[in-house]
């Protein structure tokens, strides 16, 4: 009999241990499966450098997609993110632009670029009140691109504060003296607030700048038309148009300089009865 006591409890001596290391404390298991989680989460995996050069040279819609398909992947891939507002941009997506742009600001608000997509969005979508503060605090980040004066001169004069704006054209012009694209912008906000002859001068000092383009010539062509000029202006407009628009643009000056009777029995030549027209 105390034989067989003596071989249970031994029995149960072994056993009992081996039980208690057999059977997991409910922390070890949690532990256990975060571990095995993690070491199952898959690493994001990004196209290639190659992939993304080649998907720059994508058409816009493509190029969208490509990106897309990135910033969904890392949600903090500043490189997709700014590649995809650009290609909304391009596209005409102003507001999609604009949120991918805040995507980025969200987790990098003093990101240079992200400021200015967000900036060039808002104003492509006529919502420039909004460009205003992000171009403003990239200007603090950046003093010395002319790019955000001239972003936020364009915001500024689509919001009707025009002195503003032409002081922005003004700074961006001391930054990069004589820039095409600048001295455009400003003349055209001097044409649209009726100093045509001021937008004139702006105009031909652009049109003879190294990298003018057609934008250039076809606006100082429609100030040229608006005053009357029409000879230069049709030699201008046939330098970038094919003959029946020329004929078609060159009609429609000849219409709007004809003076239009005001209510007092006067005629107005103004710029701001053309605009209606």
């Amino acid at each position: 009999m105390s034989r067989f006591l003596l071989i249970a409890a031994a029995l149960l001596t072994v056993a009992g241990p081996a039980a208690a290391w057999g059977k997991k404390k409910p922390e070890a298991e949690k532990t256990e499966v975060k571990a095995t989680e993690k070491a199952a989460a898959p690493a994001v995996q990004k196209a290639s450098a190659e992939a993304r050069a080649a998907a720059m040279r994508m058409e816009p819609l493509a190029r969208a997609a490509f990106f897309n398909r990135e910033f969904e992947r890392d949600p903090t891939d500043i490189e997709a993110g700014l590649a995809l507002s650009e290609s909304l941009r391009a596209l005409g997506q102003y507001k999609e632009a604009a949120e991918a742009a805040q995507r980025i600001l969200m987790f990098a608000p003093n990101h240079y670029d992200a400021l200015l997509a967000a900036g060039k969005s808002f104003i492509g979508q006529n919502n420039a009140f909004y460009a205003v503060e992000p171009l403003k605090h990239a200007i603090e980040l950046n003093a010395k691109d002319w790019r955000a004066y001239s972003l936020l001169g364009v915001a500024y004069d689509q919001i009707k504060r025009g002195d503003e704006a032409q002081a922005m054209w003004d700074k961006a012009l001391g930054l990069s003296p004589e820039n095409p694209s600048l001295l455009t912008n400003k003349a055209m906000s001097l044409a649209a607030n009726g100093d045509l002859a001021g937008a004139e001068t702006l105009l031909r000092r652009a049109a003879v700048r190294p990298g003018a383009d057609i934008r250039v010539r076809q606006n100082l062509a429609l100030v040229l038309g608006m005053q009357g000029k029409l000879g230069e202006a049709e030699t201008l407009l046939r330098q970038d148009l094919p003959p029946e628009l020329v004929d078609q643009n060159l009609a429609w000056f000849q219409a709007q300089l004809k003076p239009v009777v005001t209510p007092a029995g006067g005629t107005d030549r103004s710029w701001n009865s053309l605009k209606g027209g």
